[in-house]
């Protein structure tokens, strides 16, 4: 009768491993390297486990068959260096290859994650599909370093593209290698000690504002004659431009956040980039021109929720958004432009900083929260009350003449009841609603 060893000395490849399935053999050694040991899984013997035994300590560096025995012999000298210094220190290995393999996993990471929006999805899977991929997807973890990416990435792309776009795609890069590493999906990550400004260093500038406030009466001349035929494109440049907001927050507005009465017009987290709810005042030039182009909306037969309809029941696409600014600008401007001339209008209308990032909502780390909320809503009111104010005097005020049809522009106090009134008519549930809630600020116009 013949006895199996437990542990049997081969040239571990793939192809012994497989050879000894059948068998009782628990272990499989190689002479050619004393420290690496392969163990079979007792519940399934196509399954086992790579160990790495220095100065009698084992550590297990991972498991088959997700780390060959060709990716386990490529990287036991790099284990055995670093147990040779601290015999106690980790001996696991990445299953992954090459730099395609991280990359390969961060993009099904980024399209199952919930926490990005539809627009951060698509920009990190053209950066990994345009760039990463073709540059580094066959270059190994291992031989990963400064000037492999420099030569193979960075310095190619900035002959090409734009600098703040070069960012952009390294940024994609350095955020896939530290999600891996923190996960210790990898043994080390070599963009750790990178930096953007390692490879090129000339400085980022701001991209110029093709729109100045020299151009506003143009402009606004151009919105108001084709108002009535092209209500949409000119309803939301003119929102954008009101109220600084981005164009993704913009397109996605509802009417039930926008409240007429209260004169305010609510952005839900889920809307903005900052992920942050905002809120915003709505002055009496816009409380007319949001009553205005709801008329027409109605006039077309249009009594759904969005400010901006597109197919199928939904907001407008962010593609088609884009799509309405060609027709205004002409290539001339974008639609961020319109975010950009109103903050500088605000800067020289003698608006406060902070009310100014405030009423774009941008991010901001330390600020004293008691100021927010008892004094920065009236300030962001009077600082559009002023913007719009300068805008009259640019034409704004002929754009907002007329309410909807039959019916002229009225003073303060008697176009709040006409906004409720509208507001009821349009909407016969929400005037019982806005009675019983006292007036809350989402309601619809």
């Amino acid at each position: 009768m013949t006895i199996t060893p437990k542990t049997l000395a081969v040239s571990l490849s793939d192809a012994e491993i497989r050879r000894h399935q059948s068998s009782d053999v628990r272990q499989l050694r190689d002479p050619r390297y004393r420290e690496l040991r392969f163990r079979y899984s007792t519940v399934d013997r196509t399954r086992g486990a790579w160990h790495v035994v220095v100065a009698g300590k084992w550590g297990k560096a991972g498991d088959y068959p997700g780390i060959s025995a060709k990716a386990m012999l490529a990287t036991l000298p790099s284990i055995l260096a670093r147990r040779s210094a601290d015999p106690a220190s980790s001996s696991t290995v990445s299953q992954w290859l090459a730099v395609g393999d991280l990359l390969t996993w961060y993009a099904d990471r980024t399209a199952r994650n919930q926490g990005l929006s539809s627009k951060r999805k698509s920009s990190i899977k053209s950066a990994l599909k345009c760039h990463l991929w073709p540059c580094l997807g066959e270059v190994r973890l291992g031989d990963l370093d400064r000037a492999t990416l420099d030569r193979l990435l960075m310095w190619p792309m900035q002959e090409r593209y734009a600098l703040s776009f070069v960012r952009s795609v390294y940024a994609v890069l350095a955020v896939a290698f530290r999600q891996a590493a923190r996960l210790r999906l990898i043994e080390r990550n070599p963009m750790a000690e990178l930096k953007f400004t390692d490879f090129v260093t000339t400085r980022i500038r701001p991209k110029p504002a093709q729109l100045r406030a020299d151009d506003l009466p143009d402009l606004l001349r151009v919105l108001n004659e084709q108002f009535e035929e092209r209500p949409v494109e000119s309803m939301l440049a003119l929102m954008m431009l009101y109220h600084g907001t981005r164009l993704g927050e913009t397109r996605l507005a509802r009417w039930k956040n926008t409240n007429l009465i209260s004169g305010k017009w609510f952005l839900p987290a889920a809307d903005t980039k900052t992920k942050a709810e905002h809120t915003l005042p709505l002055t009496d030039q816009a409380r007319q021109l949001l009553l205005r182009y709801r008329a027409i909306q109605l006039e077309k037969g249009y009594s759904g929720p969005f400010l901006f309809p597109g197919n199928a029941g939904q907001a407008l696409s962010a593609t088609k958004a884009s799509n309405l600014f060609t027709n205004i600008a002409r290539g001339e401007w974008s639609s961020h432009d319109l975010r950009k001339v109103a903050r500088t209008a605000w800067t020289d209308l003698g608006t406060d900083y902070m009310v100014g990032e405030l009423l774009l909502n941008h991010a901001m780390k330390d600020l004293d929260a008691t100021y927010i909320h008892t004094t920065a809503e009236e300030l962001k009111r009077r600082a559009l009350e002023s913007w719009h104010e300068h805008l009259d005097q640019q034409a704004f005020e002929v754009i907002a003449a007329e309410t909807y049809p039959g019916h002229e522009k009225q003073p303060n106090g008697a176009q709040a009841a006409q906004g409720e009134a509208f507001s009821a008519s349009t909407h016969p549930s929400q005037g019982r609603m806005q009675n019983r809630r006292g007036g809350h600020d989402h309601e619809l116009v």
